[in-house]
């Protein structure tokens, strides 16, 4: 592959590289889709990718992503979509009808989930929804996705309500199935897998346990409370912070005094306070003076694909949790997707957007296998499928299971597990997310933030 790497083009400030970094400046992505900021290029237009004949012998893809045309996760859902379709069509469609893409903007917004969901069944006549980011939207549809008795193949939302309740009430909400993310169940789980396997590899001795106290990190808090304990790594601190936190100088100084090697964070509306705290928590003076420790988790901002160029390069060192990047290769699927929508749209999907991109193929395997789009021999096949995609191994639990219908997570099966990621620079100066673990899947080894290498 190539074209690897994020240059950046922004200035933060007049003070020269890294510039007088202005925290509300920079792009936020929440949990919630609700802040978003038009970066470089705009979205192409769904009709001209996707085609839009109105011929009966269609099929057509209801997709829900927060802000498309603003928020860089919902564009890169909708952009991934239409990857997908575009791919679909140019070798005969699915099943030999020809499909269509039909987005809804949920603008963050559980009642407008709501209203494009039922728009997307009822104006569009879509066959399949795919997509929802905010937990609380995809929540918020669930009695309308059993009412209209119409496969969702969820792409963002990691609630395990959806699955809970598919389990309890299988004949009702039979009709959700989650691609991906893994639930807040599992996303901790991959947490303390990664902590087993490599934290004291790279210097994690100790770690500072910090996590925003939104309802999308209350399952990972919990497995950390009962599991951290019994990895290699010393848990020297925990804190959960208040969700409006913007100042992180007091909480980091109680980290350097409990002596952590690193702060290990799970963060999403916050992010990119925290990041700015531990690299550059001098501002504006133009010499960054690092936090004394290392700083990394499951940090959402940091899964974009931008975001060296929007931080100036402060986000270098950081280690983030993902389903992939653009130096990854999980599959072969992964590469040829990357470069499919790098070449469409001259830049690179963000987390989601690589499980919407399953979603739709899954979606399209399973009509093949069948013959069908009805819906209850769909959900047969899906619950038998194994599916090769650019996450990995896409698969279901089964119905008996507590979390049923979501993507399996197997830690014995790397193509299951996610990866950790360090953004790096290379040697033109560009900001590349290198993969670090699971080990198979490495493109580098961990670097040490140059300030730490000596303690």
């Amino acid at each position: 592959m190539n074209k690897r790497g994020c240059r950046g083009e922004g200035d933060f400030g007049s003070n020269g590289r890294p510039g007088s970094l202005d925290r509300r400046t920079l792009l936020k992505v929440t949990a919630g889709g609700t802040a978003g900021v038009s970066l470089a290029g705009c979205l192409s237009s769904y009709e001209s990718i996707t085609g839009a004949s109105g011929d009966e012998e269609t099929i057509t893809i209801g997709m829900l992503a927060p802000e498309p045309e603003s928020n860089f996760v919902g564009r890169s859902m909708a952009q991934a979509a239409a990857v997908a379709v575009d791919e679909l069509n140019e070798n005969g469609g699915i099943d030999g009808k020809e499909v269509e893409l039909a987005v809804g903007d949920t603008n963050g917004s559980p009642l407008e989930a709501r209203r494009q969901y039922q728009r997307l069944i009822l104006e569009e006549g879509a066959d399949v929804t795919v997509g929802t980011f905010a937990s609380e939207a995809l929540v918020n549809i669930m009695d309308d996705i059993a009412e209209q008795e119409t496969l969702h193949l969820t792409t963002g939302s990691a609630t395990q309500i959806a699955s809970r309740r598919v389990h309890e009430e299988y004949d009702r909400y039979k009709y959700h199935f989650r691609v991906g993310p893994t639930n807040d169940v599992d996303l901790g789980r991959a947490q303390i897998n990664f902590m087993n396997d490599v934290a004291t590899d790279i210097g994690w001795e100790s770690i500072a346990v910090l996590a925003e106290d939104y309802p999308w990190a209350d399952e990972p808090w919990r497995i950390y409370q009962d599991q951290l304990g019994d990895t290699p790594v010393d848990v020297v601190m925990e804190e959960r912070y208040p969700p409006a936190t913007n100042d992180f100088s007091e909480m980091y100084d109680e980290v350097v005094e409990a002596g952590a090697d690193a702060v290990f964070i799970s963060t999403a509306h916050t992010g990119t306070d925290a990041l700015l705290d531990w690299s550059y928590p001098n501002r504006p003076d133009p010499q960054p003076q690092p936090q004394p420790f290392a700083f990394g988790g499951i940090h959402v901002p940091m899964q974009l694909p931008t975001y060296y160029e929007d931080t100036n390069g402060a986000c270098r060192y950081g280690l983030g949790y993902s389903a992939a990047t653009e130096e990854s290769e999980i599959t072969e699927v992964t590469p040829q997707f990357i470069d499919r929508y790098y070449d469409t749209f001259d830049s690179y999907p963000q987390d989601m957007g690589y499980y919407t991109y399953d979603s739709v193929a899954l979606f399209a395997e399973a009509v093949e296998r069948t013959g069908t789009t009805e819906t209850d021999e769909l959900i047969s096949e899906l619950e038998e499928i194994e599916y090769t995609g650019a996450t990995g191994t896409v698969e279901f639990y089964d119905t008996d299971h507590d979390h049923a219908h979501d993507r399996v997570y197997d830690e014995t099966d790397d193509t299951t597990v996610g990866i950790y990621f360090q953004w790096q620079e290379n040697d033109d100066g560009e900001g590349v997310r290198e993969v670090i673990w699971p080990e198979s899947y490495a493109t580098s080894e961990y670097v040490t933030p140059p300030w730490l290498a000596d303690r």
